[in-house]
């Protein structure tokens, strides 16, 4: 770390330089903190390659889909100027080394800290691939250890350096002893060569060494190609582990899920709790100290020194040549001086020892590399989600979360009902983003396609909504994947505003003119064929019901929507007729729920209308309560909370009541409704409720949950297998159904 010098800026952007931290293949990497306090590392473009418009192309795309990248392990795109003169992007500061200077000043790391940077990493990777990015340089400078966990920095932002070497005859970019070997050949790079990589990260963590030698680089590329890795010192019960991240053929080794199931079955929270030697956790909280003490220079002052971390970034990171950009950029925290005295107490406290798991736990392998038959890796999420067993806590108390995430509600829909499917929370928004109910971590993301409320729909594998990537056009997404696999309009003259329901081959979908100047009303309803994209029909509306707002459900072949100028209609899905249009008072559009039959009305009384005739069959009154809100059928039983925030479950073919729960707990009623086992678990309409539980038969409340955030948005909810998925805001919970 060194003074700024007479040609260092003083400012980019909004923020304030402090120190030259070093040199790369990119440009030079600044300390420096914004107008709020938070402490960042810029990294700014050397002017030859600002000149280049080929290199600002990648730029600009590879800092678009690095920010698209956040979770706990990975060092985040904060900001980024791809297209000022000198263009810039900055990430948050982790307070910590990188793994190079720890074996460097403290040597090889004990067993229990391997394990937990392993973990960590293979989430990292799961991250970094889950927003459509292979690193492509994972070595241990590109590895920073704080006092909370490993992160990985410089993930796809080196390919736009990358870009001009890579047109070269003969030159390879990566690193030595830490690219795959089909890298080292010149193939094309998948995301096995991260885990090759990771595995070389391990060895090299585990034995202070690289395991294919420290020889010139030619010579390194051949041993990585050619020869077996020396994993002498390696702990015999990640020798197997590492061992299959190294194989040769990249379809032998393990993905990032199957290494964090080997290395964290239980989840890497207890396994990073204390994780690191008391000596390199000390010297973290001495760096963390001086760093955050670190004030605006006076230019020429000299800086306020850094300890322990071995030689000056400038030598560490100066690249060779053909080399892609070294690991400069490191990740950060909130600078406050109350909060330096707590990472100096933490950091610098005794580190005590961490339970590890049993030696069955270890990632087992033949001496071919195959993977022995008792081990067959992480099995099916769904399945594994269904054989799951937790504690059930005293009565009247929550049960602990198991993981949770915060997103900007700016991003997300905050709502629309949860959608789940094969073990996967689908989060609406931009990104659209598919989360692992298990581990809370994204499966695969897709930004540009789903703005925050657009629904989303599912059948046949496929996800479907109104797109903004292709404006009007209604794609189909691979549910496991978010690759396209079809697109549709209705026609010039109709643009699709707004998914409403779907069945086993239809999507139904309402759609607005387009008189070639202005979209000024919805018009149409139409349906479409989500096997092949094609429009089966589509059906001008009726006036009085050519809004904007419209909820819709099917059920055999009835298509039934509300809207908001309190109208309900029923429709043939086979032919788009309509059936019957009738006002139902004094509530606005609300999504309807359609069952045998029946489509169950809120209100005064809660009705229950014939669909195919749109006459009443029965109703229930509240019994001198307040009406109730809009219903919910879950197993046939129909369930709705009234305005005096009570519960009724109500058989659903006598309109009877069951049971009344006047008190289900908190201040607001749950309004959505799942099952699991004997009890039914709710969600309310906004924060003075939260997630509660119900005893099925009696409506007895047996807990409730609440972040108490003040966040005044519905709460969602849905289940997987034995777990619960809730959203509040920009909160996304995993609960146990408990």
């Amino acid at each position: 770390m060194e003074p700024l010098g007479p040609d260092d800026p003083q400012e980019l952007g909004s923020y304030r330089l402090l120190r030259l931290l070093g040199a790369g293949g990119m440009g030079r990497v600044y300390l420096a903190r914004s107008p709020g306090g938070r402490t960042v590392a810029v990294k700014v473009v050397r002017p030859d390659l600002a000149a280049d418009q080929g290199f600002r192309q990648r730029f600009r795309h590879e800092v678009e889909i690095a920010k698209a990248v956040s979770g706990r392990y990975t060092a985040p795109v904060v900001d980024a100027a791809p297209d000022a003169a000198i263009p810039w992007l900055a990430t948050a500061y982790v307070l910590g080394p990188d793994l190079t200077d720890v074996v460097a000043t403290h040597g090889a790391l004990p067993e229990r800290t391997v394990r937990a940077l392993g973990a960590g990493l293979a989430a990292a990777l799961q991250e970094v691939h889950a927003a459509g990015l292979i690193h492509r340089d994972l070595k241990p400078s590109n590895v920073l250890l704080a006092a909370d966990g490993p992160r990985v920095i410089d993930f796809g932002i080196a390919r736009a350096v990358d870009g001009n070497r890579m047109t070269q005859t003969g030159v390879v970019v990566g690193s030595p002893g830490y690219m795959p070997p089909e890298q080292a050949l010149g193939r094309d790079v998948g995301t096995e060569g991260d885990v090759f990589s990771l595995g070389a990260v391990l060895a090299f963590a585990a034995t202070g060494r690289n395991v294919f030698g420290e020889a010139a680089p030619a010579a390194m590329l051949y041993q990585v190609v050619h020869e077996e890795p020396d994993l002498t010192g390696t702990p015999p019960r990640i020798t197997g582990l590492i061992r299959a991240c190294l194989a040769k053929d990249p379809a032998s080794r393990p993905t990032p899920a199957e290494i964090l199931q080997s290395l964290a079955p239980e989840g890497t929270s207890q396994l990073l709790a204390d994780w690191l030697p008391s000596a390199v956790a000390s010297t973290i909280a001495t760096h963390a100290s001086s760093i955050l003490d670190l004030e605006t220079p006076v230019q020429g002052s000299a800086p306020m020194p850094v300890q322990g971390f071995g030689p000056p970034p400038t030598a560490l990171d100066t690249p060779t040549p053909g080399m892609p950009l070294p690991g400069t950029v490191q990740l950060g925290a909130d600078p406050a001086p109350s909060r330096r005295r707590f990472l100096a107490l933490t950091a610098g406290g005794g580190v005590a020892g961490v339970t590890l798991a049993g030696a069955g736990a270890a990632w087992m392998f033949t001496r071919d590399g195959n993977k022995s038959p008792g081990n067959k890796g992480s099995s099916s999420d769904k399945s594994a989600a269904g054989r799951e067993s937790f504690t059930t806590p005293p009565p009247g108390t929550a049960p602990q979360v198991l993981w949770h995430k915060s997103v900007s509600v700016d991003t997300i829909s905050v709502d629309q009902r949860l959608l789940v499917h094969d073990s996967m929370l689908l989060i609406s928004g931009d990104p659209l983003t598919a989360y692992d109910v298990k581990t809370g971590m994204p499966r695969w993301t897709r930004k540009g396609v789903a703005p925050a409320g657009s629904p989303l729909l599912l059948a046949a594998g496929k996800l479907l909504l109104v797109s903004t990537e292709f404006d009007g056009a209604v794609i189909g997404l691979d549910v496991k994947t978010g690759k396209e696999s079809w697109r549709s309009r209705l026609s010039e003259d109709l643009t699709v505003e707004r998914v409403i329901a779907v069945d086993e081959r239809k999507i139904f979908v309402v759609a607005s003119v387009n008189d070639g100047k202005v979209r000024d009303r919805l018009t149409a309803v139409a349906a479409i064929d989500h096997r092949t994209g094609k429009v089966a029909w589509q059906e001008q509306r009726d006036a009085g019901t050519d809004d904007y707002d419209v909820a819709g459900t099917v059920a055999g072949n009835r298509f039934v929507y509300t809207d908001s100028n309190f109208n309900l209609t029923a429709r043939d899905t086979g032919t788009g007729k309509q059936l019957w249009s009738h006002k139902i008072g004094d509530d606005l559009e609300w999504t309807p729920e359609l069952h045998d039959g029946l489509v169950l009305i809120p209100g005064e009384t809660l009705t229950a209308v014939d669909v195919e005739t749109g006459k009443t069959r029965w109703t229930l009154s509240p019994s001198g309560r307040r009406g109730f809100k809009e219903p919910m059928v879950v197993d046939g039983v129909l369930y709705a909370a009234d305005y005096d925030q009570g519960v009724w479950a109500v058989d659903l073919k006598q309109g009877k009541k069951m049971w009344l729960c006047e008190e289900p707990g908190a201040r607001r009623a749950p309004t959505e409704f799942v099952r699991v086992d004997d009890t039914l678990y709710g969600a309310s309409y906004d924060d003075a409720g939260g997630v509660f539980a119900l005893d099925l038969k009696t409506g007895r409340s047996r807990w409730t949950y609440n972040d108490n955030t003040g966040n005044l948005e519905q709460w969602h909810i849905a289940a997987s297998g034995k777990r619960l998925l809730a959203t509040h805001g920009g909160e996304i919970y995993a609960l146990p159904a408990v």
